[in-house]
């Protein structure tokens, strides 16, 4: 680990030139914890100055806005972190052309998404993939697909680290869940000023305290799972598992954290878990509105002691659903008081 002092401003070169739909930058403006105007407007306490350079977001075009890119391969923005967003196509795998690129040399020639990986990432101080594209390949990477698309860690590899020894930091969603993503930021910020730690990661390199958890145990719907009560059909309040659903099995902290303002997460609002934060993500999660395999054993197992569990809780919420009889009018105090003295 390369050891620094506490650095006064960080660069955020933000690549959106893989593969991908630009929904993880849009996903990102409805952050508030924090959002991204408090971490630039410097209205977090502790944090270095903050300059962002995304595509979609700025109000620089062309050569200007491509200045930054330069500056950051000729060391000029030490330190700076590098977000990419979208997957990484394999330039490698045709005769002529390109998949994907940002910007042209001084040739005229585009300059491949490839290209400015391999001269940005070994500059960076930390580099971050946003979104399931970035981070496993998603969507683009699914068998069948002709660009031989790939995440981040694919691509520079698992073990990589920059200079400053800081591993790729892996934020999946499709897209990604805003208030994730710049908590996120935000942990690396503190960790640039000499106010945390290296950060933590799991072994798929995504932050421990967002994806230590599965769907199911932060799913409104995780109660009736237990007692073996399932959905039939959509619009049902019920556990969605038999509907096509991964929860229980899906490491995203969505349906407890919500999607804006608390509000939203997958489950919570009807919709099925796809595991679109999962390193097997689209692959092994297909076909989307069947039920997993071994929800199908699992089911059948908690239905059956389910019903038991539902039989002795609703015993208990009957006795429960009555007043003590001691609550009655009359001369007679039947409440079990007695009195220490005689009036």
């Amino acid at each position: 680990m390369v050891t620094r002092t506490r650095v006064e401003e960080v660069h955020i070169i933000w690549m959106t030139a893989g593969l991908s739909c630009d929904g993880d930058t849009i996903s990102i403006t409805a952050a508030s914890q924090p959002s991204i105007e408090d971490v630039l407007l410097g209205a977090i306490p502790g944090l270095p100055k903050v300059y962002l350079h995304n595509p979609v977001l700025a109000f620089e075009t062309g050569a200007s806005f491509l200045s930054w890119w330069y500056k950051a391969e000729r060391g000029e923005l030490d330190p700076f972190v590098l977000v990419v967003e979208g997957s990484i196509p394999n330039e490698k795998i045709k005769a002529e052309g390109y998949w994907a690129a940002l910007g042209t040399d001084d040739s005229g020639q585009p300059i491949k998404t490839n290209e400015w990986i391999d001269r940005l990432a070994p500059k960076a101080w930390a580099v971050i993939a946003a979104g399931t594209c970035a981070t496993y390949g998603g969507i683009h990477a699914m068998s069948g697909n002709p660009t031989g698309a790939m995440g981040l860690p694919d691509y520079l590899g698992w073990h990589w680290k920059s200079w400053a020894g800081n591993p790729i930091v892996c934020v999946p969603g499709c897209p990604v869940q805003p208030d994730n993503f710049m908590e996120t930021v935000l942990y690396l910020l503190y960790q640039a000023a000499g106010l945390a730690p290296v950060i933590p990661l799991d072994d798929a390199l995504r932050p421990t305290w967002l994806f230590g958890q599965t769907v199911h145990e932060g799913c409104d719907r995780a109660g009736y799972f237990e007692q073996g009560d399932f959905a039939t059909e959509y619009g049902s309040p019920k556990c969605i598992v038999k509907l096509g659903c991964w929860g229980p099995v899906v490491q995203c902290n969505v349906p407890k954290r919500g999607w804006m303002a608390g509000i939203g997460g997958c489950p919570n609002v009807g919709g099925i878990c796809i595991g679109c934060t999962m390193p097997g993500f689209p692959d092994k999660f297909m076909p989307f509105m069947d039920e997993p395999p071994g929800a199908k054993l699992s089911s059948n197992v908690t239905r059956t002691y389910g019903r038991v569990i539902r039989t002795l809780r609703q015993f208990t919420n009957d006795t429960l659903n009555k007043e003590p009889s001691w609550r009655h009018t009359g001369s007679e105090l039947t409440t079990g008081y007695h009195p220490t003295w005689k009036e």
